[in-house]
């Protein structure tokens, strides 16, 4: 990992102010990668982009909500405008909401959908036809386990994600002539944020662990050591796939 060399390099990644969007962050900027940061939450984006910099990166924040079209469309004129070129699209932001499926609202199901899918989409949209014509490119969407297995309460999620991973596979397809490639990373159970009401239930996080094969919760930094493989000059031919980082679970 330490050879990997992304230098004149320049990622956009979506939800970087924490969690996994942090991680690969930072795994990137150890690389030489320039970074274009993306969050809702700029007081923790600033913490993002400082760490960045003090591995002697460079990073630029960008407040904006991927789910709406508007706002990703503004993002990129503002991207573009402080990098002049980009060659890595990391969409890594969303949202869970869990409840039984018959007491979601639609607001709700379509909160999770517009940000997990849609955000996704949007991004794409804007950002791969900024990487044609480089001769290198690399798209990464954060999908899930919940991609190919399902928990109860977790139906607009699933539903999101398995969305994306069929996303991904599509885009593969239609830009693997500009030597652009699209991989999902599903992690399974990653202490993050969003998993906080798990692990700060002994009773919830002890079951978890006990259908964990590998009897831990997965690390941030383990998910952006394998997306900064990813974005790699060695990782060229790996393209419309996905990657199931869960300690076993999906084996099983």
């Amino acid at each position: 990992m330490n050879q990997i060399n992304l230098s004149g390099k320049v990622a956009v990644i979506t939800g970087a102010s924490r969690g996994l969007g942090r991680a690969i962050a930072l795994s990137l900027a150890s690389a030489g990668a320039g970074l274009a940061l993306v969050s809702r939450d700029q007081k923790k984006l600033a913490e993002t982009a400082e760490a960045v910099r003090k591995l002697g990166a460079a990073a630029e924040t960008f407040a904006a909500d991927i789910s709406q079209e508007e706002q990703v469309l503004r993002l990129e004129k503002e991207v573009m405008a402080k990098f002049s070129k980009i060659h890595i699209l990391i969409n890594n932001a969303g949202i869970n909401i869990r409840k039984p499926l018959t007491e979601f609202t639609m607001g709700e199901w379509n909160q999770v959908l517009q940000t997990n899918l849609t955000g996704a989409f949007l991004m794409c949209r804007s950002f791969v036809p900024r990487m044609k014509g480089l001769g290198f490119g690399r798209v990464i969407n954060l999908t899930s386990i919940m991609s190919h297995v399902a928990l109860a309460g977790r139906s607009a999620y699933a539903a999101s994600k398995a969305g994306l991973l069929g996303l991904t596979r599509a885009l593969a397809l239609e830009v693997a002539s500009e030597k652009i490639t699209v991989n999902a990373i599903s992690p399974g159970p990653i202490a993050t944020d969003m998993n906080a009401p798990l692990l700060q239930n002994p009773e919830l996080n002890q079951q978890f662990i006990s259908k964990i094969p590998l009897g831990r919760w997965g690390k941030e930094e383990e998910i952006g050591r394998l997306a900064l493989y990813l974005c790699a000059e060695e990782a060229g031919f790996l393209t419309g796939t996905d990657i199931v980082i869960d300690g076993g679970w999906c084996a099983q």
